[in-house]
């Protein structure tokens, strides 16, 4: 393990904190904002959102363990189907359940240990549905590179989400160093550039957009009344079985990369709590879910820089530019097609690291029982499936998958334990 610069609990100067911190926002900036772009939520929001819910997890951490938190795209589909059947509200009434489903989950890790929930989501269970939510949305991706405005077929809409995406391949493949956690927001900076020399970039909107301004909160009881139903419910709340095998997956890549074993301490029912905790914020003033990002992972890895008053940095400048009206309305104007781009990638890789993540757990699918529960999976997910008892009671698409999943894992015979010491299994497995 190299030195680090700075550790955890090191205070760096006043440039440094400016810089270093800027590094982590620069590198989250480009996911995070393309959820709310994707399903019709105010980007401004996501930026305070994952600001305080940065903030929120390392108090709740202790603040032991640098981690940043932005949009999550496993939540992509859920919502868009929730505001599709009760509005905004509904969705953020969901995306409020499902942080409370972390909530329930880190006291029972607490009580009971963590050894259960590895067993109820096992990486043969885990790994299809990643593959599931990557590859449900790339009609989602296609359509927004290849139509225009009219939703019809436009060469010139494509030609910039073509541009797009070469400008993120050559990024994330050519780049070294801090430019190569980046590929997402140089490739958007490319593709605007591009989608404005061929006439498709309107900043109208940014030229009558004031320098502070007011972002527009979506808060309960205020802008939607809230009804729990179970529409809402099914929707949104199973998708919390990939998000949390997501976030155990992070806190042992983070216990590499910093040299200390996050969970054991300070546990992974703090970190879950606090990633709970964070999408629980969110959906309270109307940004979307949170999870820890792999991309600020990969800052600390590079720079070894761990300290948690970089993270705190980078959470507080995230705050202040959700109140600078010219930035929300500048990432407001990026065209579709150049969100559509960057999105074909980040959705193939979405599925890519489901398989990734069999492969790297070598899943056996010269195993009967491995190939019916990943063929389940995948058939339902992607196909659509749904069970339909009323209007107001059906479990469709992801969530069906998920729990057939699990079910499945559960119903079959040969099902493998899991060791008491994930670290140490982790660590193991990499020496290997």
């Amino acid at each position: 393990m190299n030195k680090p610069v700075l550790d955890v609990k090191d205070v760096p100067s006043f440039g440094q904190l400016i810089t270093l911190s800027l590094q982590h926002l620069f590198a989250m900036f480009g996911a995070t904002i393309l959820v709310p772009y994707l399903v019709g939520l105010n980007p401004a929001m996501a930026l305070i959102s994952s600001g305080l819910g940065t903030i929120a997890f390392l108090i709740v951490t202790k603040w032991q363990v640098p981690a940043y938190l932005g949009s999550s795209f496993a939540f992509i589909a859920p919502i868009i189907a929730a505001k599709a059947a009760g509005g905004p509200g509904a969705a953020m009434i969901g995306s409020f359940l499902a942080g409370l489903v972390y909530g329930v989950v880190a006291l029972v890790i607490k009580r009971a240990g963590y050894r259960w929930i590895m067993n109820l989501l096992p990486p043969i269970v885990v790994g299809p549905v990643i593959i599931v939510i990557g590859l449900g949305l790339a009609n989602v991706a296609v359509s927004m590179a290849m139509n225009g405005p009219d939703g019809k077929y436009s060469l010139t809409h494509f030609s910039v989400a073509l541009v797009t995406l070469a400008a993120t391949i050559v990024c994330s493949i050519f780049s070294r160093g801090i430019f190569s956690l980046v590929p997402v927001l140089i490739g958007i900076m490319v593709g605007y550039v591009y989608a404005l020399a061929m006439g498709v970039v309107d900043l109208s909107g940014v030229a009558k957009a004031k320098f502070f301004e007011m972002p527009e909160f979506l808060l309960p009881f205020v802008h939607y009344d809230v009804r729990v139903t179970w529409d809402i419910v099914l929707l949104m709340v199973p998708v919390a079985v990939v998000t949390l095998s997501e976030h155990i997956g992070h806190q042992l890549v983070l216990s590499k990369v910093v040299g200390r074993d996050y969970i054991q301490k300070p546990g992974l029912h703090r970190s879950i709590f606090g990633d709970g905790l964070a999408t629980m914020i969110s959906a309270f003033i109307g940004g979307p879910p949170k999870t820890t990002y792999g991309e600020n992972i990969g800052v600390l890895a590079i720079t070894r820089v761990y300290s948690v008053y970089v993270l705190a940095g980078a959470a507080v400048l995230a705050i202040i530019f959700g109140f600078v009206g010219k930035i929300t309305a500048l990432i407001s104007s990026i065209p579709t097609p150049v969100m559509g781009g960057v999105s074909i990638l980040l959705f193939g890789i979405i599925a890519s690291s489901g398989l990734r993540m069999l492969v790297d757990s070598k899943v056996d699918f010269g195993d009967k029982r491995n190939l019916v529960i990943s063929s389940v999976i995948l058939v339902i997910g992607i196909g659509g499936a749904f069970i339909k008892v009323s209007e107001q009671f059906q479990i469709q698409g992801m969530a069906l998958a998920a729990l057939s999943g699990v079910l499945l894992n559960f119903i079959l015979p040969g099902r493998p334990e899991v060791t008491e010491n994930l670290f140490e299994e982790q660590h193991e497995n990499d020496v290997a």
